[in-house]
């Protein structure tokens, strides 16, 4: 938890300087370009201390109110990032169209370029450590924070390039037209967060990928039972939930049964850390009629317990 604040506190600070520069130099040099990336950071800034509330926040145990803890507040703060995200991109091109229809001018361009420079540089540096303690914890949140400084990163390059065509070429309607490529880029990060955040609030299932690793790790135990059914998975912040019906020979005593629902959650565990599984085990066929439990403990005695 400590090392999720701490790196969502660094995005804050790094969001604060190059929203402060962008804007102050977009605005005296008249680049709507300079000016969309600044909002574009100021929203950045925005979903960083979002991002650091939600990681501070979602790390709470579970308590009376909120049994299955607080994780989903990531998914609500990438959720609303998203969202704050597209607005600023429509904010781009209104403000890119407007300067097409009203003549462009754009000064300072060599400030443009240095701001542009850091901003790209700094960007990949701070998105790059998000996404690694993202990846490592699981966090929806710094992960959504990790995407936006990403997207900024491109979107930095891309206000570098028009500037540095301008001028080179003096077409100072490179400038709108290079927002309006930038607020595109910016749209496509807000849909892929979208999904990316709001699913879970649904009780969406996890990934296929993730999903394949809990079926073969259950196949590794089939000889220990008959069948699994009825498999259940969602998403809640860092933390993913499972839950199966596994059914069981009926002559195993409840100890064997217990202790093969520790390996399979154990296992889950370690190839999906942060992970909750509940395993209902059932006994296999009905009163004394049933032969499976019979056929499938033949031969293993240490499999079946007197009644």
């Amino acid at each position: 938890m400590e090392e999720k604040a701490r790196v969502a506190a660094l995005s804050v600070i790094s969001n604060t300087l190059l929203t402060t520069g962008k804007l102050f130099i977009g605005f005296m040099s008249g680049s709507v370009s300079i000016v969309s990336e600044g909002m574009h950071s100021g929203i950045d800034l925005l979903a960083a201390v979002i991002a650091l509330l939600a990681v501070r926040h979602s790390g709470k145990p579970a308590d009376d109110r909120h049994a299955y803890g607080h994780g989903k507040l990531e998914n609500v703060s990438g959720t609303i990032e998203a969202v704050l995200i597209f607005f600023a991109a429509v904010w781009i091109i209104v403000e890119a169209a407007s300067k097409m229809a009203n003549g462009v001018t754009v000064e300072d361009i060599g400030l443009g370029l240095a701001v542009m420079g850091i901003s790209a540089l700094l960007n990949l540096v701070i998105s790059t450590m998000l996404l690694r303690v993202a990846r490592k914890t699981g966090s929806v949140a710094l992960q959504a924070d990790a995407l936006h400084l990403r997207t900024d990163v491109y979107t930095s390059a891309g206000v570098f390039l028009g500037l540095l065509l301008i001028r080179l070429t003096g077409w100072s309607i490179l400038d709108p037209l290079v927002a309006i490529v930038v607020a595109v880029l910016i749209m496509k990060a807000a849909l892929d967060l979208t999904k990316e955040a709001f699913m879970p609030l649904i009780d969406a299932s996890l990934p296929q990928p993730e999903q394949a690793i809990i079926t073969r790790i259950l196949a590794r135990y089939a000889a220990d039972y008959l069948e699994f059914h009825a498999l259940r998975t969602r998403r809640s912040g860092a933390e993913r939930h499972i839950d199966l019906h596994l059914v069981v020979p009926k002559h195993n005593s409840v100890e064997t049964v217990h202790e093969l629902c520790d390996r399979i959650e154990e296992e889950i565990n370690e190839q999906l850390p942060g992970t909750h599984v509940l395993i209902h085990a059932e006994p296999c066929g009905r009163g004394d009629a049933c032969t499976c439990c019979e056929e499938a403990c033949q031969g293993r005695p240490d499999k079946i317990s007197p009644l």
